[in-house]
């Protein structure tokens, strides 16, 4: 029977080829990123703007970080006023920012205590050294291995690295630590026969970003926090990508109902200023005493500023209301192209607005055709092409990027040619 195979005509990796070794050759900076030769200059709400005078509708938010767009009015505010104030200081001194802002985090989240650093790779390392200390307090120095899951993704350090689940990023970074077991999601047979005496946590993404924006699922969430129960390990949730607001709760695990011990929070707790939060129950937290850990920038001043200010504005009435109902809008779109290129688009997937489409086209390539298209957005694993839009996304906004989504499509499906083999 004869396969219908369809080749991509494109030449869009080619030019990004170019920009990459280009970039590689003019700059200072270490060649980590394959950076594209687009440079901005401003930003406005959904918008960003070029040195060259081009608007871009942006979709990707700085990786699911500008939850307020750009130039945010009250948060430009927050940040002078405090900038004129104080940017920094030691942690040997009571900074009342930090206090406020861990405050209010606890008031409306399952945790007692919190610790802020700069980043979600500084919550994960915190979280790790967290749950090792809490039973090393108990005088269970063995229960020191956490379970994690294939797919997944927790920071760039060697401690994320080793707790993500994606060997690629592995590679040449060896010695790594150890103590971490990595399960297939979705399977809790298989999750608890790993479960032994030196067990002493289970880390999990609720929705994985990095992994093809895969939602883990209420039933699963669920099923690990009876296991922790019934086998006395820890819990810890990494909604570093997933929290405020970014799927239609104040935090992912709400929609299964359940509460964590440990949680990781960065990216949106700043809107795109350095800031990250470790957040976990006193009994937990209160084996975290002076000496055990630290962050010299840490809930400084002018970070907890921000901090709060953001804060100010995902606990407004009806905010979080508004991302569950555009996160629905997004999906509508999202359903209507795979039904228009079912050759194209083979998965939808994701939560609020956190969601994947699954795409044949090489998924660097179509990123690159959607920027052609003034349109930003990220890919992820799978060959997910990844919307994670501002949360104040509007459904004009979700209407314009769909337009052009669907021009690029329109665009690569006249570059298809069908061929018998």
């Amino acid at each position: 029977m004869p396969i219908l195979l369809l080749t991509y005509k494109g030449n869009i990796s080619m030019s990004a080829q170019k920009n990459v070794s280009d970039n590689a050759q003019k700059s200072a900076l270490f060649g980590t990123y394959a950076r594209s030769e687009v440079v901005f200059e401003s930003g406005k709400g959904m918008r960003l703007y070029s040195t060259d005078g081009e608007a871009y509708l942006d979709f990707m938010a700085g990786i699911g970080v500008n939850l307020m767009g750009h130039s945010h009015p009250d948060i430009v505010k927050a940040m002078r006023t405090q900038g004129e104030k104080l940017w920094h200081l030691s942690n040997v001194f009571t900074i009342p920012g930090a206090e406020r802002l861990a405050q209010r985090l606890v008031d409306n989240s399952f945790a007692d205590a919190v610790f802020f650093g700069n980043s979600g790779s500084e919550a994960i390392e915190c979280a790790l050294k967290t749950a090792r200390h809490y039973y090393f307090d108990l005088g269970e120095p063995h229960k020191n291995e956490i379970i994690a899951f294939t797919g997944s993704f927790h920071g760039r350090t060697l401690g994320g690295i080793a707790a993500g689940g994606n060997p690629a990023y592995r590679e040449g970074f060896a010695p790594l630590p150890g103590g971490f077991v990595h399960i297939a999601p979705g399977d809790l047979n298989a999750v608890e026969a790993a479960i032994n005496p030196n067990t002493a946590a289970i880390l999990i993404e609720p929705v994985q970003g990095e992994g093809g924006v895969l939602d883990m699922g209420d039933s699963f969430l669920q099923g690990l926090r009876t296991l922790c129960d019934k086998h006395d390990l820890l819990l810890i949730l990494d909604e570093v990508q997933t929290g405020y607001g970014r799927t239609g709760k104040f935090f992912a695990h709400e929609w299964a109902g359940i509460e964590p011990d440990i949680m990781c929070v960065a990216k949106g707790i700043g809107a795109g200023f350095p800031l990250g939060a470790c957040l976990a129950t006193e009994k937990v937290a209160k084996s975290m005493v002076p000496g055990t850990h630290a962050s010299t920038y840490g809930g400084n001043p002018l970070a907890c500023a921000i901090g709060n200010a953001v804060l100010d504005q995902v606990l407004e009435p009806g905010f979080i209301e508004h991302v569950d109902k555009m996160g629905n809008v997004l999906a509508w779109h999202m359903r209507q192209l795979m039904q228009k290129f079912p050759n194209l688009v083979l998965d939808v997937r994701g939560k609020g607005l956190m969601v994947g489409m699954k795409i044949t086209p090489p998924i660097r390539d179509f990123v690159d055709l959607l920027r052609e298209h003034k349109l930003l957005c990220v890919a992820a694993g799978d060959n997910v092409l990844r919307l994670l839009p501002p949360l104040i996304v509007q459904e004009s906004d979700i209407i314009e990027a769909f337009e052009k989504i669907g021009l690029a499509l329109t665009q690569v499906q006249a570059d298809l040619s069908p061929k018998d083999e």
